[in-house]
């Protein structure tokens, strides 16, 4: 078994070959260390059990050849048993050493995959908005998982393979030069004929291993698109189920021969590695029996330079690449490192300033905002592309400003990308403004806390997100120590509440993914229900009927009169007719206010709102025909 154990590790470290040209950056040693230094007791601990095991793996060939002398020397019997006994001893130690050595290895290991997934995804709940528009979901869940789970490996497999290894090497080494040094010499003629081309047979085996998970990932990505209830809908409209089985099938076949030549690949090496070894047991008892006949050698001293040789050769291969698996360790640690090392673009202030209680007044003054640019916000790996887009950072709001009263509705009008969802996303903070500022009842948004942001500023999308959860789970995110009553509350007041009644689990029913097994006025209503439990003082409505039928609409217009009742609010309307009873409302057009009043003042002014609503309402008619 132990053979076997060492010819695997001796495998999969020749399959780490191709990291040899990099180099050890200090830096990232330096925080690895600081990383570790909650784990350093373990460690510890860890390190001296593999010392254990090395000197107890050495031990049993020397314990095996003195047997064999006692026995050759016709000794007493009572001495060969005790001996015999002592074996038994080492190794019940030597499992019991093995099992309380992979106890530490796995605490440490998993100790440390919970200590660096909790602070990189706590540091990715901190990055803004901008930062997930452009990354790429799989590319942020592979840091997580194989970038995370390959940097415990530096503590696990590394360190420990580093240290048991040297030991054991050092241990085997030094016996056998003490039994009989022209063997041991001449043993180790055949190791460059074994680790060489180990070294070409592992990259190879990498190259493999590679090849498969590009194909892997493909299949991934294909699968986790087509299997999604819109992507499916889209393949169902307009693809082609043939074609899409066909392309799956050909990535799935050249995987699944990648696999044959890799396992065809690990047989030869591991053959090569037994036969190595076999040719040098084989010098072994040939020069050490003819020494033995001779008189000038034990025969226990061959059965033990035999026995010390198949735990010789191992150690040996994984020594001389150890440098490349602690490369390959530093590599999962530095992508990782990149990630918690990128900046959130919008930090809490350390001493945040308290919001006035009461109806809350918001202000814009001289806004100035552009969208930032790739480099602030995001990293080239994780958007899988070669270079960072260096678009962006120019104005898409130029100087703008106007007030809500308290408990007044202002409505924001204009064209299709003339700013008014920029405006919406700059209250709750979801971007800091470049120029100018955001107020709510006079204080600066940058001087709140995000919770008083999150307690005070509401707001109801255009697309309605749901998690893949219950429908109480959705609804405990605004409020999470709502109870039964005041999630009925609300699901009455959102006018949904017959409708979750007659479901199967009632609350507890999930609503699939993005909610898709709810219609869309349904999960419009769904989320203006999360507004009203989140009871903020002002509410956000970012074109929240936009995409809905007639009949949605109305049902979505009565809910939001619960929501807005008593509040302030910014209304963002596509259909005109929703907000004539505004208190005000503003003509945004290229990222400027270009006009403002109420709709009738509007209208007699005959400028650009005017225009808007008579060719909305000149186009009614036709909408309605069709």
């Amino acid at each position: 078994m132990q053979m076997d154990f060492s010819h695997w590790m001796a495998l999969e470290s020749a399959m780490q070959g191709e990291q040899r040209g990099k180099t050890f950056n200090r830096a990232t040693i330096r925080r690895v260390i600081t990383f570790a230094r909650p784990h350093r007791r373990a460690l510890f601990v860890f390190l001296v059990l593999s010392v254990a095991a090395a000197v107890l793996t050495v031990a049993t060939p020397v314990l095996a050849g003195q047997v064999i002398d006692e026995i050759v020397q016709g000794s007493d019997k009572g001495r060969v048993v005790g001996l015999a006994v002592l074996i038994a001893v080492i190794a019940v130690l030597d499992g019991a050493v093995g099992l309380a050595e992979r106890w530490q290895s796995s605490k440490i290991g998993e100790g440390l995959i919970l200590d660096l997934r909790r602070a990189v995804f706590g540091h990715v709940q901190r990055m803004p908005v901008a930062f997930f528009t452009r990354t790429r979901t799989g590319a942020l869940v592979s840091r997580l998982n194989n970038d995370v789970i390959g940097a415990q490996r530096a503590f696990t497999w590394t360190l420990s393979g580093v240290v048991s290894n040297l030991i054991a090497l050092l241990l085997t080494l030094g016996v056998m030069l003490s039994l009989s040094w022209s063997i041991t010499l001449l043993s180790l003629v055949l190791l460059p004929v074994f680790v060489l081309p180990a070294r070409r047979m592992g990259a190879r085996l990498a190259h493999l291993e590679r090849e498969a998970a590009d194909h892997n990932a493909a299949m991934t990505t294909q699968m986790t698109e087509r299997f999604s209830a819109p992507g499916a809908t889209l393949v169902k409209l307009f693809g082609h189920p043939a074609r899409e089985e066909a392309e799956f099938g050909a990535r799935a076949e050249q995987v699944a021969q990648i696999g044959v030549r890799t396992a065809m690949g690990q047989h030869v090496f591991l053959t090569a590695l037994a036969g190595v070894s076999a040719l040098a047991l084989a010098l072994v008892y040939g020069l050490g029996g003819y020494l033995s006949l001779d008189g000038s050698l034990e025969p226990g001293t061959v059965v033990t330079l035999a026995l010390l040789l198949t735990r010789l050769y191992a150690p040996l291969t994984a020594l001389a690449n150890a440098r490349v698996d602690a490369m390959t360790a530093l590599v999962s640690f530095e992508r990782v490192f990149e990630v918690l090392d990128l900046p959130p673009l919008i930090t809490e202030p350390v001493d945040p300033v308290p919001l006035p209680e009461g109806p809350v007044a918001v202000e814009l003054r001289d806004v100035r905002f552009g969208y930032p640019s790739a480099d602030r916000v995001s990293l080239a790996s994780l958007e899988e592309v070669a270079v960072l887009d260096q678009r962006g950072g120019e104005d898409v709001l130029h100087g703008v400003s106007f007030r809500v009263e308290p408990g007044q509705l202002v409505a924001l009008v204009g064209t299709s990308g003339s700013g008014k969802s920029t405006i919406a996303s700059l209250l709750p903070r979801l971007y800091d403004v470049d120029g100018g500022s955001v107020e709510l009842s006079g204080v600066d948004v940058r001087d709140l806390s995000f919770d008083t942001i999150k307690q005070t500023v509401g707001l109801v999308t255009q697309d309605g997100h749901l998690f893949h959860e219950t429908v109480r789970e959705n609804l405990l995110l605004a409020q999470p120590e709502a109870s039964e009553g005041d999630l009925w509350e609300a699901l009455e007041q959102a006018r949904l509440g017959p409708l979750v009644r007659a479901l199967p689990d009632g609350l507890d029913t999930v609503v699939g993914e993005r909610g898709y097994r709810f219609s869309g006025g349904e999960r419009q209503r769904l989320t203006i229900a999360r507004i009203l439990l989140a009871r903020p003082r002002v509410v956000i409505l970012d074109e929240a009927t936009a995409h809905l039928d007639s009949t949605s609409e109305a049902e979505v217009q009565a809910a939001l009169a619960h929501a807005l009742a008593g509040r302030t609010a910014i209304v963002i309307a596509h259909r005109l007719s929703t907000i004539r009873d505004a208190d005000a409302i503003l003509v945004i057009e290229r990222g400027r206010v270009v006009e403002r009043g109420t709709h009738t003042e509007l209208m007699d002014a005959g400028g650009r709102y005017a225009e808007l609503h008579r060719v909305q309402f000149d186009d009614e008619p036709v909408a309605a025909v069709a």
